[in-house]
């Protein structure tokens, strides 16, 4: 009588187990089975991976880009790579949440970098002082502490309106640059403020991602020992030839540190 007990908890703990695994793979399966919309800003579309869709034309989509490679692995029902280079949370609204509606299982995102005036912190910091530097970080810090807040919170209920069924991954920005080195370019003063700056803004952006129930995806793990100064970057420096590039993920940066983390977090 005893055997027989144990034999049929046994059972039922590993059917129960069974079912548990089960749901977890169909959970799993539910976010690539369905539509996948790919959002945001130059990070997401792939500006300095290279192998740009001709058809995306100034947003610079690219086949390296890590919604692309996560599209070509897992086959969604349908995918929309509307990333466009530039954009910020105001041209996500206006130009690329069409694509989302009730079958929308996954959607991904950068955004943040360009409204908080990224490109031109680099300029500042490249071309002029290291006081000159700090004092445009300083803005931009202000604004990611004020402003951004509310354009973030707008975006990701607008986001969830239209595809209220969808998973969505919110990434954040790497830091720039390995300190402690000797590296040509920025002071180590500028480096440093440049990694806090990002820092800052991947923290506001988790915590907003956080109250809406999205997952935010930390790239900056990925990253570590690939910054600038490494020597084996994943992010372009300076590019005198080609200016949009400098600051941003290589093919290696989509596919060893973006890539990864996405996969992890859909």
């Amino acid at each position: 009588m005893r055997r027989s007990r144990m034999t049929a908890y046994i059972g039922s703990l590993l059917l129960a187990v069974g079912l548990a695994l089960t749901g977890a793979s169909s959970a799993q399966a539910s976010s690539s089975s369905g539509g996948y919309v790919a959002l945001g800003d130059s990070y997401s579309s792939g500006v300095g991976a290279g192998s740009y869709i001709s058809s995306s034309g100034d947003c610079k989509r690219s086949t390296n880009a890590y919604p692309y490679l996560w599209n070509a692995s897992h086959s969604p029902s349908s995918f929309a790579f509307n990333a466009c280079s530039g954009a910020t949370t105001d041209d996500v609204l206006a130009n690329q949440l069409g694509s989302l509606n009730s079958s929308t299982t996954l959607v991904s995102i950068t955004i943040g970098g360009n409204d908080a005036g990224f490109s031109d912190v680099m300029t500042t910091c490249v071309l002029q002082s290291d006081s000159a530097c700090l004092s445009r970080i300083d803005t931009a810090r202000a604004y990611v502490g004020s402003t951004l807040p509310g354009k973030l919170d707008n975006l990701y209920s607008t986001i969830h309106g239209k595809a209220p069924s969808a998973h969505v991954v919110v990434l954040g920005y790497p830091r720039f640059y390995l300190l402690g080195q000797t590296c040509l370019g920025l002071s180590d003063t500028k480096r440093s403020a440049i990694n806090g700056a990002s820092d800052y803004m991947d923290s506001t952006i988790a915590k907003i991602a956080a109250n809406h129930g999205f997952t935010f995806g930390d790239v900056r793990t990925t990253f570590s020992g690939h910054e600038i100064c490494s020597s084996d970057s994943w992010l372009h420096s300076v590019n005198w030839t080609n200016i949009g590039e400098s600051y941003h993920p290589t093919a290696a940066g989509h596919s060893g540190g973006y890539l990864p983390v996405f996969v992890n977090a859909a």
